[in-house]
């Protein structure tokens, strides 16, 4: 019977990798040295030898000592939005106004007259934190309106005929969870803060269902470069409609998990109902995404007590906490998956209220509501995540990004509960780890390292900022991977490498285990397998 088994596994396998460091993320079996695939599950894990038995005719990729990972989930993108920043200007790295100004020319005069110059993802603290306004960009962009956007995503500044388009004036008023920042005189001087924003992006024209097609294109080969094989979309009905095109065309290459805006639960219900389910392994919704706060860098990130460096400023809510509260309850009742932006402790604390008075009046299931970001949490608020069954999906990136001027706005003593991975991990929390791209890069490598060192970008910390939330490369990993699954209730068919299990692997060229902390970064990607099929080689 066995030499019966074995021949059928050869006719069957299509693909067998052979002398790998195969961590597994399967606690019965944490490591192997090869695994066989057949069709897009994964067939057997095992020795090179006992692999090598079911080759057959498939291909076989010698991994030379290479690490094999199940493939990563990020679970925080803007996904679409992410491929158009590929194309956008560049301004993340500008270190000087001078720089972020002439960066703005250049492209401008690479666009035809009219054209909206979008995205940009500019950081102020690169240059010690002065905003830049509309005056920087008139005379350059005479001819283009510009609303380029801070990497947080929640402040932007626009050039006069970005106003002028939009029609804001001194007169305009300041709107609800968000601010119009105002020169000396009392005119827009062009930066706007979260909900604000609204103002200019309701004039922005819409982008073509061909430009979103071509979007989403460009973020399915970047992420797979990156190893990715599946995100946690932080988006928009039209998101959703072009991965649903995708889908019918059988152009998706990575899986997606698409969340669209909590107020419009009710229409993702009936969308359900409609499509008789929450989609399949490619594509699967049922999930939605709210807001507390805006962010720390933008001073929005709604806080217990007042910014160090503004004593009058404790940022503000982009939604209130009824509104919320009652789009919540109906979305829960409903079945639906809620994720909940939240950036300050006064935001988190407020949450995790809000999500324990839901799970209470609507009653027992497996709801798992998540926390995005939970990354400036109080200390007594980090024992509660787990006995709410509340998964903190964070972005480790961020904690060696905003580390940098973090201590500035809040100060050292909050700044320890700060990226809390370690304290959460140890109280028993769901840790689930992302990228929030565009605002940072989808490359979970540098996740890693940022998780396992803390080490800010300007190396100014290298024994990593907040040292004592260190945690170690396999409870990384398991954030990218199993956990990351079961962040998306998909654990049963993907985070790990497992006969019978979807067939989603990364090949890295060394076993990030082995390696001094501060080499993690310098990992490599090889090979991204996503269903059995290798969607990216090197």
């Amino acid at each position: 019977m066995l030499l019966k088994h074995l021949a059928v596994a050869a006719m069957a396998v299509n693909i067998v990798i052979v002398n790998a460091r195969v961590w597994t993320g399967d606690p019965r079996r944490p490591w192997a040295d090869a695994v066989a695939i057949e069709g897009d599950r994964i067939w057997a894990v095992g020795s090179s030898a006992e692999i090598m038995k079911l080759a057959g005719g498939a291909r076989v990729i010698d991994a030379k000592g290479a690490m094999v990972a199940p493939g990563f989930t990020d679970t925080h993108v803007h996904f679409v939005e992410g491929g158009f920043r590929l194309a956008s200007v560049q301004l993340r790295d500008a270190r000087t106004p001078a720089e972020f100004i002439a960066r703005i020319k250049a492209f401008a005069a690479t666009v035809p007259k009219g054209t909206w110059i979008l995205g940009g993802d500019w950081d102020h603290q690169n240059w010690g934190g002065e905003l830049p306004s509309r005056a920087w960009l008139d005379s350059i962009t005479p001819d283009h309106p510009v609303f380029v956007t801070r990497l947080d995503g929640h402040m932007s500044v626009a050039n006069g005929l970005a106003l002028r388009a939009a029609g804001v004036t001194r007169a305009t008023a300041n709107v609800d969870g968000g601010e119009i920042v105002r020169d000396a005189a009392g005119e827009p001087a062009g930066v706007f803060k979260d909900n604000a924003t609204a103002l200019i992006e309701r004039v922005i024209p819409p982008a073509s269902d061909v430009m979103n097609d071509r979007a989403l294109e460009a973020a399915m080969s970047y992420v797979a470069s990156n190893g990715v094989t599946a995100v946690h979309n932080m988006g928009s009905w039209d998101d959703l409609a072009a991965f649903e095109r995708a889908h019918v065309a059988g152009r998706l290459r990575t899986r997606i998990y698409a969340a669209v805006p909590l107020s419009t639960w009710p229409r993702l219900a009936a969308y359900v109902k409609a499509h008789g389910g929450t989609g399949d392994g490619w594509l699967h919704y049922g999930a939605l995404k709210g807001f507390v706060d805006g962010s720390l860098g933008s001073h929005t990130a709604a806080m217990l007590e007042p910014f160090t460096d503004a004593p009058n400023d404790r940022g503000f809510y982009v939604t209130s906490n009824a509104d919320r509260y009652a789009q919540i309850k109906g979305a829960d009742a409903a079945g639906l998956q809620v994720f909940v932006h939240a950036i300050g402790d006064r935001a988190i604390r407020e949450q995790l209220d809000i999500f324990d008075r839901v799970a209470r009046e609507n009653g027992p299931r497996d709801r798992r509501f998540r926390i995005e970001h939970a990354q400036h949490i109080a200390p007594a608020d980090i024992t509660r995540f787990a006995p709410l069954g509340v998964i903190a999906s964070m972005q480790p990136y961020h904690a060696i990004d905003d580390g940098r001027w973090a201590d500035r706005v809040i100060g050292s003593e909050r700044a320890k509960g700060t990226y809390a991975f370690k304290s959460l991990l140890d109280a028993g929390a769901k840790v689930s780890f992302g990228s929030d791209w565009f605002v940072a890069p989808p490359t979970p490598l540098e996740g890693i390292y940022a998780a396992v060192t803390r080490r800010t970008l300007d190396g100014a910390n290298p024994g990593g900022w907040v040292p004592q939330e260190r945690i170690t490369v396999e409870q990384a990993l398991r954030a990218y991977t199993a956990t990351a699954a079961y962040a998306g209730f998909e654990e049963l068919e993907r985070g790990v490498l497992k006969a019978g299990m979807l067939a989603d692997l990364v090949m890295i060229d060394r076993d990030l285990t082995r390696v001094a902390p501060e080499q993690l970064r310098e990992a490599k990607v090889l090979l991204t397998v996503v269903g059995g099929k290798v969607v990216f080689e090197r």
